[in-house]
């Protein structure tokens, strides 16, 4: 398993990411995270829909808790495609903050128990969480997109994600 060090930091403090960086143009890796509700959900199960991987280290942080906020509200305008917040937060606290915040058009998934963090590189070496970054995959399961935020503590640059996704058009070939 590769390491990369200093790739990403926290408050300018260097960062090891685990695993192999995932490009644009990569097929996107196929995992099996964890629902809310305790079921297994493949990322494949999405193809034939754009996806936004939103990742973030925790749903309980200031940073995450925006990040997830403001891509609920941007789903509700994607056309064909699916916003997924990805922690290695339980399942059940997944739960509690969707419910606490009113988010229903993200969904969160949990690599508590699974190896997306690995097979996306974005496992910060030491603390078992995710660094954040966002992929996002086409309708044939490509990646078109991947943003890893430099600096763990600030928020992604949400329009440069809007760029990517928009750029695709709707898929429909009439466009």
């Amino acid at each position: 398993m590769s390491e990369r060090i200093g790739t990403v930091t926290m408050k300018g403090n260097p960062l090891t990411l685990v695993g192999n960086e995932v490009k644009t143009g990569d097929n996107a890796p196929d995992v099996t995270l964890v629902a809310n509700d305790l079921s297994e959900v493949k990322l494949s199960s999405f193809k034939g829909k754009k996806v936004i991987l939103s990742v973030v280290p925790s749903l309980d942080t200031p940073v995450c808790d925006l990040q997830t906020k403001r891509f609920n509200q941007e789903a509700s305008k994607l056309h064909d495609t699916v916003v997924l917040t990805i922690s290695k937060d339980l399942p059940f606290a997944q739960r509690r903050w969707c419910g606490a915040t009113g988010a229903s058009a993200v969904k969160t998934l949990s690599d508590y128990r699974g190896n997306f963090g690995e097979t996306y590189g974005v496992l910060i070496k030491g603390l078992n969480l995710l660094a954040r970054a966002i992929f996002v995959v086409d309708e044939k399961g490509k990646v078109i997109y991947t943003q890893l935020v430099k600096e763990v503590a600030t928020e992604p640059n949400y329009d440069e994600v809007l760029k990517a996704v928009d750029a695709q058009g709707c898929g429909c070939g009439g466009h």
